[in-house]
């Protein structure tokens, strides 16, 4: 009888420590979408997580929903994501290393673009305006209103 009783009790812990463990955290759907949006789609790969149709992504939302209510912070989460499919899942890659070069470079390019404008538009407005025919001497006018004269009827 005793030995019932413990096995009782001990069932008893375990069923409310397994209940306990199992309570999930609420999980806000805009903490979800904002995780989601920021993880590309595997198979649109041009759309977020939280933009894609597929059925993959829906999956995907739902790994997102069943971490964060075990306790995962957003960051753990989209660890997980770097962790299984590489940094290629993150939307925007990370501000470091090689990828700083994605960050930099567009506007390095638009600051050479704005320099070279700069350069050409300057160019322009200092040319010279297009040089004036050289004045006609006597000769040549008188000679020309006589060819007028001529040809006219």
């Amino acid at each position: 009888m005793r030995r019932l009783a413990i096995a009782a009790t001990l069932l008893g812990a375990l069923v409310l420590a397994g209940a306990s463990a199992s309570a999930a955290v609420p999980v806000s759907e805009d903490t979800v979408h904002d995780v989601a949006a920021q993880l590309r789609c595997v198979v649109c790969q041009s759309l977020s997580v939280a933009d894609s149709p597929s059925e993959t992504a829906h999956q995907m939302k739902d790994i997102i929903r069943e971490r964060l209510a075990a306790g995962e912070t957003p960051e753990q989460v989209k660890a997980y994501f770097v962790d299984k499919y590489g940094t290629w899942i993150l939307l925007s890659p990370p501000r470091q290393g090689f990828n700083l070069l994605v960050w930099v470079v567009p506007f390095v390019g638009l600051g050479l673009g704005l320099v070279l404008v700069l350069i050409v538009v300057r160019r322009w407005s200092r040319r010279p305006a297009a040089p004036a025919a050289p004045p006609l001497d006597p000769a040549m006018r008188a000679r020309i209103r006589r060819e007028m004269a001529e040809r006219e009827p």
